[in-house]
């Protein structure tokens, strides 16, 4: 076995790899960029070595550099993650020509497969079926109109060496499919190395589900079951469950036969994923296979027991595969949420900055109940603007589907993230949808389900009582703290009232406080809810039992009352004495300024391009200017017809969230 492995990678995955090596008795090398200095896998591993600035394409995609890490550290072995060098045939060149292991398939299976061009070809060749597409190179953005009109429109649009919904957009018109041209091109050749770009049919409606290979150097290949990763955001995978609750046993089998066999005639060794788009009626269409380790492979571990790194390096050693197909089984229901660095409220656009407060769930593990959390940050860490907006993969494991699905509720409803924006309000929000935990999912689930984009929840009555009665109980121990500090009277207890009102999300709640050692009473106008909880004034995360049932509340206190978030829904409660109440129904409401003549700069990043001069008059919907973040191109348009009168940033400047961009007339 290796003594010592490199991870050609950073953050959440290098920490994955690092993990299994260090359970293996491995030693790690983990590589670092000038902004990773501090990351926590440089923390991790057991050597690190720095290898350039922080742009990927000066650090961590440049192969010279990984090489020369290698030879200082007498690295045996390169685990490379995925994205970065993970499916690049080169790096797997130079591994072999220097006589180092790459845990990841041979080279020739990178080139065959990991070009998304060229594994159509071959995936046609053996008879698999495929979505329709046009697998030849495109020119510039006027080939790339008359392909797209030929093949008929919706089409997607994809960067030949992509992954990771990067250089990908929908076109369903010859202006989009123009300008999705050229922005797939620019980010593909920011990202990859490679700007090639290829077109095919978008299939409205669609399941995503892939199947989890694995093969080792003797000829045996197996498949280890499906994840289903239909819930999708601009073509980027949110949450992802296994088995998919979907496919029935023969669809299944057909999937993961098919699967292999596509390997097999490659000469497929290590993880693989064979990716298919599944209509209604359960057919099933490839669409590519990703020649590396998935950001969702943790799903296929909680329910298969199989560690998938600890097989990759076992493969890469030369072992057998100590695994046959009837060995692997479905045991319960796992699901993942991708948490990302991104303000749902601000249409998920990405959000860096430095983590004030990052408190995950504690990872546990019953015969009923797992908890696993993968991250490569920590509280103090900084999220920066170079990279993969990614926080963590919070994953659940229940014995089926529904109790997966409600240990992650609980696991997002406590899981503290601050300094930052992040997406655990929406992945709240996805996991109490009705078509959600019914099954029934599509690609098109969050376009559907928020078309005006997410702008938070609304509590049913019954769950603002409750939190109602929480904030009451919470307020009035705050309260008698707060005298007991004062030390203005002796008998506390007099001083802070039984009687208050709670108002949040526009509902108003008279209530009447019994306390006694073991909780509190909380009396309504038509009922009484039963409060215990340890809380104590200035803690951020209040576990509380309400009417039976265990609730984990992130509170801020503001005046009068809490900041309260659960369950998706953010909310401001106030607690008041029914005089000041009162006297609050009279205060006038803050107006919000007028920025409806200024575009204010929606994302921390850099200007690629402007669109437009001082003096242009524009039309809905024209872009106006590109700003790049965190690896992806944002066209800003304009929202109405008017004209440019004033223009503050030029390409190349870096702009903070909210700066004026431009004025309008």
């Amino acid at each position: 076995m290796f003594k010592k492995i490199l991870i050609a990678n950073r953050g959440e995955i290098a920490c994955r790899v690092i993990k299994t090596a260090r359970k293996m008795g491995i030693q790690t090398v983990a590589i670092y960029s000038d902004a990773d200095a501090n990351a926590l896998h440089v923390q991790m591993a057991d050597e690190a070595v720095h290898i350039g600035p922080s742009p990927a394409n000066q650090s961590y995609i440049v192969i010279d550099k990984v090489m020369d890490a290698i030879k200082q550290t007498g690295a045996e072995a390169v685990h490379p993650g995925y994205g970065f060098l993970s499916e690049n045939k080169l790096f797997a060149e130079a591994l072999e020509k220097a006589g180092v292991a790459f845990i990841g398939p041979p080279a020739g299976a990178i080139e065959s497969m990991g070009d998304k061009i060229t594994s159509k070809k071959i995936a046609q060749d053996a008879g698999v079926s495929t979505v329709p597409g046009y697998m030849g190179l495109i020119e510039d953005a006027d080939d790339a109109v008359k392909i797209s009109n030929e093949i008929g429109y919706p089409v997607m649009i994809k960067a030949s060496a992509g992954g990771g919904g990067k250089g990908m957009r929908i076109a369903w018109n010859d202006t989009e499919a123009r300008e999705g041209f050229q922005s797939s091109k620019n980010e593909a050749a920011n990202s990859f190395g490679d700007d090639r770009i290829f077109i095919e049919k978008f299939v409205t409606q669609p399941r995503h589900i892939e199947i989890q290979v694995l093969a080792d150097t003797h000829g045996n290949t197996i498949y280890l079951n499906e994840r289903e990763c239909s819930i999708q955001r601009r073509n980027q995978k949110v949450i992802e469950e296994a088995p998919s609750p979907f496919l029935t046993p023969q669809t299944r089998k057909a999937m993961g036969e098919q699967s292999c066999a596509l390997a097999a005639a490659v000469g497929y060794t290590s993880a693989g994923t064979v990716e298919f788009i599944v209509d209604g009626d359960q057919n099933f269409y490839f669409l590519e296979m990703n020649t590396r380790l998935q950001v969702e492979h943790p799903v296929t571990e909680l329910i298969t027991g199989i560690d998938l790194v600890e097989q990759m390096i076992r493969v890469a050693n030369g072992e057998k595969l100590g695994i046959k197909q009837k060995d692997v089984a479905i045991n319960g229901w796992a699901m993942e949420s991708r948490l990302y660095a991104e303000d749902p409220y601000r249409n998920f656009l990405p959000s860096i900055g430095r983590l004030t407060r990052y408190r995950p769930p504690a990872e546990s593990a019953t015969d009923t109940a797992v908890v696993r959390n993968d991250t490569g940050v920590y509280e103090g860490g900084e999220i920066s603007m170079f990279y993969d907006p990614m926080i963590a993969k919070l994953c659940t494991w229940g014995p089926d589907r529904a109790a997966s699905i409600e240990g992650m509720r609980h696991a997002l409803d406590a899981f503290e993230v601050e300094g930052i924006g992040h997406n655990i309000p929406f992945l709240s929000a996805v996991y109490d949808h009705d078509r959600f935990t019914s099954g029934n999912i599509t690609t098109a689930f969050i376009e559907e389900e928020y078309p005006e984009g997410f702008q938070g929840v609304d509590l049913d009555t019954a769950t603002l009582r409750k939190l109602a009665a929480a904030a009451a109980a919470m307020y009035r121990v705050a309260e008698i703290r707060r005298t007991k500090v004062s030390g203005r009277m002796d008998n506390h207890e007099r001083r802070v009232g039984d009687d208050w009102v709670v108002t949040l999300q526009g509902q108003e709640f008279p209530v009447k406080i019994a306390a006694d050692p073991t909780g509190s009473t909380v009396q309504f106008e038509d009922g009484a809810l039963r409060v215990a909880s340890d809380w104590r004034p200035g803690q951020s995360l209040a576990v509380m039992t309400v009417d039976d049932e265990g609730m984990a509340l992130k509170v801020d206190r503001i005046t009068n009352g809490y900041r309260v978030r659960f369950r998706g829904a953010d909310l401001r409660v106030h607690v008041r004495s029914p005089r000041a109440a009162e006297l609050a129904k009279l205060m006038p409401e803050k107006i919000a300024p007028d920025t409806s003549k200024l575009l204010l700069c929606p994302m921390p990043g850099l200007v690629v391009k402007m669109d437009v001069d001082v003096g242009d008059e524009v039309q809905e919907g024209q872009a106006l200017c590109t700003i790049e973040a965190m690896k992806m191109e944002n066209i800003l348009r304009a929202e109405k017809q008017t004209k440019i009168t004033k223009i503050n940033a030029a390409a190349g400047d870096s702009l903070a969230v909210d700066d004026v961009i431009m004025e309008f007339e």
